[in-house]
């Protein structure tokens, strides 16, 4: 193996030569000029090795790869912008030993010490025949996908004889990178570089195929198109010749919009959109979406109204047709009928009814759309946490669609429906935006003429609407959107109201249901009452239907399997169909006691009485607190003892008492929390009790929250509590004077037969409530 000492060495960029090729290419650096001249000085031959980077300006040694080719240089042209052009041919593999630099005045080149790298014939002329036609086949493979590569070439690898030249051959012509070629030039061996060149022509034909395919399904697309096009003129044509032209898209939105009821704003607005719609073609996604635009807006009713009805009688008929009760409620929306008759024209209320559940807010609202010929339409908001499920999406986004309000608009068909709004204390906030500021552009009177939904970015008037809201509390609701509300209080029904509710709505609801109207099953007064006290305890009817729906499905299967004609439900019998009672009323105590004192309660299913009780032993002046109560429960119970503490001294009360005993007060159901201050004149009450021991009126009850000085202040929730008063037996309630008002609204059914006494402070709280008549001494 010949070593070829000090060659001129040439580092290309981006290009590999192979042996038995000839080849031009263009020098810009300094050190590869000098080398090709003083090549051309010696013997013409030069060495030429590719960089491992192109980027690369001043190489080393280690940024060339180790195999390159001795080549001769044929011709050196000089061409303008210092750029010399050299023709060379490659002679033989080299393998690179060493670079060197050398120097002469101020011009440098490199020297490679370069040894030849021939490779060996193979030792078995069958195999080396096999590889040759191997890769002919390979190369008229190749050239049948690529036409551009040419017959000459073919013929021309025809002629060639020999394994090395032509696998040499092959690469050089073929247009791959030259990193390819650089992997066929290292590839000494006659079989390593077979199987190298393989390799690369075998990828080039199934990348080829790949990309033929994928053409050839494109083509087949776009020939699709053009078909489904001159198919769909030709029918446009034929349709044109017999009179049966069918409208576009865009004929059949102008013809809506000439008919359509709206502002002149809003007509232009939709026409420059049509005419946006016709530029777009038909098949594209963007023509997708204003189709769907342009339908939302001609499908809202922008100046289409129902008429109300003016007939005061006939509406207040349906109500009270559909509900027992909520007469403040009907009450409110009788005015709003009788303002609008007068005045044809009143900005519509925007009602939140606030009550506990199964009261009727939901349904009522329904009933009142009836009464006054509106249209309903019912938006739930409970869970809703996204701003845009109120404003709506902007149409940028995939699949954007209209809020809620504009939907129920659409839903309705006119701009002057009854919306309900349900469950808006339930609506929630995330970093989508807050549901609750977005109603409140919704629900203001003042604003909502010109609401501005995202998705239709039109004003939409929303004064016309008649908005009813239902909560079952107003602690959730925000301070700015409750105070865009008129409340109306829908109060728990009292058990006079669930019998009559029951007896003229469920009971009916219920037997038509179960299919029992046919006169086979009796229900009796007494049932329904005993059901109403004995197996449900809640503020609305639910659970009351339930039992009723129970009964009449009971009922059926005994009719079936007994072959009875008819069956009686009464009081005595209804535990074989509801089972044991599940609630006893906890009746007043029959005889006064020292230290028990009764209590109301309000709870979210109704009104409650509370026990509570007093117990006084040796100890060291502590207070200990028992029943679940809460923080403002037990800062009361601590206000009590001061104040009876303060003024121990009427009541013959010794300050060593309050330091030599403990304190306990407990009110029973301990598994209930409870909490609240309007338990504090009673829990004071209870205390002196049991200082004096002195006993307290048993059928006496008392709510009303307490001050150091003993002040009683007013307190809510007093129907319900007073109901459970009667209830629970009571004959006296002490109630604060400051609840005067409250009292005067409570129907005469409830405070029938209960002695209410109105208190303004602790002394008259005491002189009422102890047995003995015994007050301030």
């Amino acid at each position: 193996m010949e070593i070829l000492e000090r060659i001129p060495a040439v580092a290309l960029r981006g290009m590999t030569v192979l042996p038995d090729t000839m080849i031009h290419f263009d020098l810009v650096r300094e050190k590869s000029i000098c080398a090709v001249e003083r090549a051309m000085c010696m013997d013409q031959q030069v060495f030429l090795v590719t960089q491992k980077r192109a980027e690369v300006e001043d190489v080393a040694e280690e940024d060339l790869y180790r195999i390159g080719c001795i080549a001769k240089v044929k011709q050196v042209t000089r061409l303008p912008d210092n750029l010399v052009r050299v023709l060379v041919e490659g002679s033989c593999r080299g393998r690179l030993l060493s670079l060197e630099e050398e120097r002469e005045e101020e011009r440098s080149w490199f020297v490679a010490r370069v040894e030849q790298a021939d490779a060996e014939p193979l030792s078995d002329v069958n195999e080396e025949e096999a590889m040759t036609r191997s890769i002919r086949e390979q190369f008229v493979a190749y050239c049948n996908i690529y036409p551009r590569t040419g017959r000459t070439l073919l013929r021309h690898m025809d002629e060639i004889r020999g394994l090395g030249r032509l696998l040499d051959q092959i690469v050089e012509n073929i247009p791959v990178d030259y990193t390819l070629k650089q992997k066929v030039l290292e590839a000494v061996e006659l079989g390593e570089r077979y199987e190298t060149l393989a390799g690369i022509l075998s990828n080039e034909i199934e990348v080829a195929k790949i990309r033929s395919e994928l053409s050839e399904k494109v083509k087949a697309r776009v020939d699709k198109n053009q078909k489904d096009y001159i198919l769909r003129e030709q029918l446009h044509y034929i349709q044109e010749e017999l009179g049966e032209e069918e409208l576009s898209d865009s004929a059949v939105f102008e013809n809506q919009l000439a008919q359509l009821k709206a502002p002149k704003e809003v007509k232009e607005k939709i026409s420059k959109e049509i005419s946006r719609f016709k530029r777009i073609a038909s098949n594209s996604a963007e023509a997708s979406v204003q189709r769907g635009y342009l339908e939302t807006l001609l499908e809202l009713p922008w100046d289409k109204c129902s008429r109300d009805n003016t007939d005061i009688g006939r509406a207040e008929k349906i109500l009270a047709r559909d509900h027992y009760g909520l007469e403040q409620v009907k009450e409110r929306m009788l005015e709003f009928l009788a303002v609008r008759a007068l005045s044809k024209r009143s900005d519509s209320p925007i009602i939140c009814l606030v009550g506990p559940p199964g009261t009727g807010k939901t349904s009522i609202a329904r009933s009142v759309a009836e009464a006054l010929n509106k249209k309903y339409v019912r938006i739930s908001l409970g869970g809703v946490r996204d701003e845009a499920e109120i404003r709506g999406h902007r149409r940028t986004y995939v699949g954007a669609m209209p809020g809620r309000i504009v939907a129920g608009l659409k839903q309705a068909g006119v701009k002057n429906p009854l919306m309900l709004l349900d469950e808006v204390d339930k609506v929630s906030s995330d970093y989508k935006g807050d549901t609750s500021s977005a109603l409140l552009e919704v629900l203001d009177g003042e604003q909502n003429s010109h609401f501005r939904d995202h998705y239709v970015e039109i004003p939409v008037d929303l004064s016309e609407v008649l908005f009813i809201a239902t909560a079952n509390s107003t602690e959730t609701i925000p301070r700015p959107l409750l105070d865009r509300m008129e409340l109306i209080e829908v109060s728990s029904y009292t058990a006079n109201e669930k019998f009559h509710i029951a007896k003229e709505h469920l009971l009916p609801k219920q037997l038509v249901k179960n299919g029992m109207d046919d006169g086979r099953l009796d229900i009796t007064d007494s049932a329904v009452r005993e059901i109403i006290v004995s197996y449900t305890r809640e503020a609305g009817v639910r659970e009351l239907e339930r039992k009723l729906g129970e009964v009449c499905r009971k009922a059926a299967r005994e009719l079936l399997k007994r072959k009875k004609t008819a069956i009686r439900v009464t009081g005595r019998n209804l535990e074989k169909y509801l089972g044991k009672r599940r609630y006893h009323s906890i009746k007043a105590n029959k005889t006064d006691e020292v230290g028990i004192v009764r209590g109301l309660a309000w709870t979210s299913v109704g009104g409650d009485t509370l026990q509570i009780e007093v117990n006084m032993m040796p100890g060291k002046g502590e207070l200990e607190l028992t029943g679940q109560l809460g923080d403002v429960m037990k800062e009361s119970a601590m206000t009590g003892l001061s104040y009876i503490r303060s003024v121990s001294a009427r009541y013959g009360i010794g300050a060593e008492v309050f330091q030599k005993n403990d304190f306990h007060i407990h009110i029973p159901e301990g598994a209930v929390p409870k909490d609240g201050p309007s338990a504090g004149i009673t829990m004071a009450t209870a205390l002196l009790s049991a200082l004096t021991n002195t006993p307290v009126h048993a059928d006496l009850a008392m709510t009303g929250e307490i001050t150091l000085r003993g002040r009683v202040l007013p307190i809510g929730g007093l129907k319900e509590k007073t109901l459970a008063a009667k209830n629970a037996g009571i004959r006296t309630v002490l109630v604060p004077a400051g609840n005067r008002p409250d009292v005067e609204e409570i129907p005469s059914e409830i405070k029938g037969g209960l002695d209410i006494i109105f208190v303004e402070s602790m002394d008259e709280v005491i002189a009422c409530a102890f047995a003995n008549g015994k007050g301030t001494t």
